[in-house]
């Protein structure tokens, strides 16, 4: 019964988060109405599963010891979201730690405990309160007063680690320019769109230039061509970077040839072009959008294609490359990845003083899931120490500080070129040293918890 309440309850919570799918499947993924619910409902009651684990372990803490088993739930919960982020490639997205992206003085916790330390906090203030509700005892009225202290503390001293301020007066100072081409969804892969589309992101690219941009950043998949494959289209790109003298990250698909067209490997990437125009590098996007880039259990949902028909199915990257853009390391994360904690991580583990994140969040339309994934990504900011910039085909661009504010955001569905100062960083933050060390503890607990349950408890 407890693991069915917490699905329902989990229902309530993905159902309000993720409600955006069906529109996806919809509109883009050319599926009926009545398909689209069902699709829609099974990513919901997957993700639902999580929180009736959830309610099933508590319940067994409750049984061992009582109440107090209550103030168990933020090591439970914790423990949970990890596994929810990690099995099958996992999908970390609305993190319970992550409503507290734009809480400024509370976000900074990420920077030592990540946004799983977040989510402890904010369980913990639910645990006192269910805490109190259940039992007057005394000793859970001062587990509840112990926890508005530690939350008064932890706010406290966010607040003073902002106001101190010193990343955002370190380091090099580098001029971004974001380009938003803001191209439909449906004209994307028409060839006869190709010349208008490169047109639009060349005199974009002029405009930033011309505002003093060191470093021009197009936004996911934003070249209607290969770029490393098809000279003639890709010349005028080239020919811009080499006149300016300016590099450019670019989001491009690249293929590498097999011994027959269906043993293609094509790559969802982001490539370095150097301020002589020619290619540099490039980082290969590891975590593939199940639908967008290939269909996850196809056996079974066999009436569900992919969102992008124009090319076969991604292959994943494996290895966290990150650029050097003339000289300056940028970590650049692909569309969703940018929810996964442990690859921005991994970029400044490789040396990155710079995180930035290219999408094409054209597929979310007008619903919250654009604004979920900026506030999402800007907890990296926080997370790694280092200046967060952003550009997506239909927005929302922008920049955030080391500290979470946003410095800069472009609207939805504008065509838009915005240049942005930030800053080169090296210092490394707690949370880059540690990692997910509060997610390991609490998967400890948690399985304490579930052990102990096979033995005779005692109630308090």
């Amino acid at each position: 019964m407890l693991f069915l309440l917490g699905v329902a309850a989990g229902v309530v919570y993905f159902g309000g988060a993720l409600y955006w799918v069906v529109t996806v499947m919809t509109v883009f993924g050319g599926l009926a109405l009545p398909l689209a619910l069902i699709a829609g409902l099974l990513v919901v009651l997957y993700q639902a599963i999580f929180p009736g684990l959830f309610a099933l372990i508590l319940g067994l803490a409750v049984r061992v010891f009582g109440v107090s088993g209550v103030w168990l739930a933020p090591f439970i919960w914790v423990a949970i979201e990890w596994v929810r982020s990690s099995i099958g490639g996992g999908f970390p997205w609305a993190l319970l730690g992550s409503s507290q992206a734009t809480v400024i003085p509370v976000a900074q916790v990420a920077s030592v405990a990540g946004v799983f330390g977040l989510s402890w906090l904010v369980a913990l203030v639910s645990s006192a309160s269910a805490a109190v509700a259940l039992s007057r005892k005394a000793v859970h009225l001062r587990g509840a007063i112990a926890a508005a202290v530690l939350l008064f503390v932890v706010a406290t001293a966010g607040a003073l680690r902002v106001a101190e301020g010193s990343l955002a007066r370190s380091g090099e100072v580098l001029r971004v320019g974001l380009v938003q081409g803001n191209i439909e969804q449906s004209v994307k892969w028409d060839p006869s769109f190709r010349e208008p589309i490169i047109r639009r992101y060349i005199d974009l690219s002029r405009q930033v230039i011309g505002a003093g941009a060191s470093l021009v950043v197009w936004p996911e998949s934003s070249t209607p061509y290969y770029l490393d494959v098809d000279p003639v289209l890709s010349a005028p790109l080239r020919r811009l970077a080499a006149e300016a003298r300016t590099p450019f990250i670019v989001g491009t698909n690249e293929i590498e040839a097999g011994a027959t067209r269906e043993q293609n490997r094509i790559y969802n990437s982001a490539v370095d072009i150097g301020p002589d125009g020619l290619s540099r590098g490039a980082y290969r996007k590891m975590r593939l959008v199940p639908f967008g880039e290939f269909v996850p259990f196809r056996n079974m949902l066999f009436f569900v294609g992919r969102l992008v028909e124009s090319v076969g199915d991604f292959t994943p990257g494996v290895v966290p490359t990150v650029l050097e853009s003339d000289g300056r390391r940028v970590g650049v994360s692909i569309c969703y990845e940018s929810v996964y904690p442990w690859i921005s991580r991994a970029f400044v583990q490789r040396g990155s003083r710079l995180l930035a994140t290219i999408t094409n969040d054209a597929w979310f339309g007008r619903t919250s899931a654009a604004y979920q994934h900026f506030e999402q990504g800007a907890l990296r900011a926080v997370e790694e120490g280092r200046y967060f910039i952003r550009a997506a085909n239909t927005g929302i661009s922008g920049a955030v500080d080391p500290y979470g504010r946003v410095i800069t955001r472009t609207n939805l569905f504008e065509t838009t070129a915005v240049t942005v100062d930030v800053r080169l960083l090296d210092q490394r933050t707690v949370y880059s040293y540690i990692g997910d060390l509060v997610a390991w503890l609490s998967i400890a607990v948690a399985a304490g918890v579930a052990l102990l349950a096979w033995r005779p408890g005692r109630r308090t």
